[in-house]
């Protein structure tokens, strides 16, 4: 899944790019060129490794001692990550480094928000931690009865590809849920008296099916087992968001 996901990243992040100065030169592979990105549960650090391969200066956090351990073993083993100085790791939680001043160009955290007991406040969390202007990037699983026959039953009862009780239905996370979430969500993490402190992340009323590929977007993650590859779902496919998929929003530059 990681291919696709850094396919999402890549491209959203140039398509914004390129929008905002149509005379611009930037490749796709250069959008990370030197933007500070942060990977909100980094497990065993694939996200974050490949982040840091397009040179963003990326850290890598986990609750998990054992997962940071792991992902810095394995960052400093290939030469070129250790020599660049773009990779960190910390063992320590998003809460934690809200009480720090730095914010980040782009937060990601794929596969985490399913997981956690307080997804609003996860949300929260990772939205502070933003720049103004910058890049949010989330990946879950839909409550859906197609994710609920796919990832739990299938996967960790039938072919137990998954350890039982890795997913818990009730936390999977509908992706008009998200979109609502960031239509009600003031940001404060740049002051009481920033006017950005007053604006929600997605403008558009909650009876509205379109929403501006400039503040959000939703794609759907298809796996595809004859070819045993995932793959990014076309823009507005139908159905493509029964099970997992991928969110990007942008926090308000003021």
């Amino acid at each position: 899944m990681n291919p696709v996901r850094m396919q999402f990243i890549r491209d959203k992040l140039h398509e914004i790019a390129a929008d905002e100065d149509t005379s611009t030169s930037l490749q796709p592979d250069q959008v990370l060129n030197g933007l500070d990105v942060l990977d909100v549960g980094c497990g065993g650090g694939l996200l974050t490794e490949s982040l840091a391969r397009m040179n963003a200066r990326t850290t890598g956090i986990d609750a998990s001692k054992s997962n940071i351990s792991i992902a810095t073993l394995h960052a400093q083993a290939d030469p070129r990550l250790r020599d660049s100085g773009n990779i960190n790791y910390l063992h320590t939680s998003a809460e934690t480094l809200l009480d720090q001043p730095k914010r980040y160009d782009v937060v990601c955290s794929m596969e985490v928000l399913e997981h956690v007991d307080n997804p609003s406040q996860f949300l929260a969390t990772c939205a502070e931690l933003v720049k103004p202007g910058g890049h949010l990037f989330l990946s879950t699983i839909s409550r859906t009865p197609l994710a609920y026959a796919l990832t739990i039953l299938m996967t960790e009862e039938i072919l137990q590809n998954v350890s039982r009780g890795t997913h818990t239905y009730s936390k999977f996370v509908k992706p008009s849920e998200l979109v609502q979430f960031f239509r009600e969500y003031r940001s404060s993490s740049t002051g009481p008296n920033s006017s950005s402190a007053l604006k929600p992340w997605i403008t558009t009323p909650a009876s509205a099916n379109y929403i501006p590929r400039t503040e959000a977007e939703l794609r759907g993650l298809i796996y595809n087992p004859l070819a045993a590859r995932w793959h990014l779902a076309p823009r507005d496919a139908w159905g493509a968001l029964e099970c997992n998929y991928i969110f990007w929003v942008r926090k308000p530059k003021n």
